[in-house]
């Protein structure tokens, strides 16, 4: 029997998930073991090796509300990384 009482549950908040629109206004930089930025600036679309089906204009990230981890991060290969240091922008 279905009654009409309210209960309150505690329940444990885990994961921040973000899904954010960047416009083709990606920027991001690749540092080296001392601090230094490795190439130049990385302007446009979201570079394919970011996690997530972004089509270039999200940024999807899921984080660990406990840690501050990325959860659905992979690493990139080193062709990818390479790849992002090479390039001045997207086409």
């Amino acid at each position: 029997m279905r009654l009409g009482v309210k209960k309150t549950v505690e329940v444990e908040a885990k994961e921040l998930r973000i899904h954010m629109k960047v416009c083709d206004g990606f920027e991001g930089a690749i540092y080296d073991q001392d601090g230094q930025q490795i190439g130049k600036d990385y302007e446009g679309y979201v570079p394919g090796f970011m996690p997530g089906q972004h089509y270039g204009d999200y940024l999807i990230l899921n984080i660990d509300l406990e840690t501050g981890k990325i959860l659905n991060w992979q690493p990139p290969s080193k062709e990818e990384i390479e790849n992002f240091i090479n390039r001045e922008s997207s086409d």
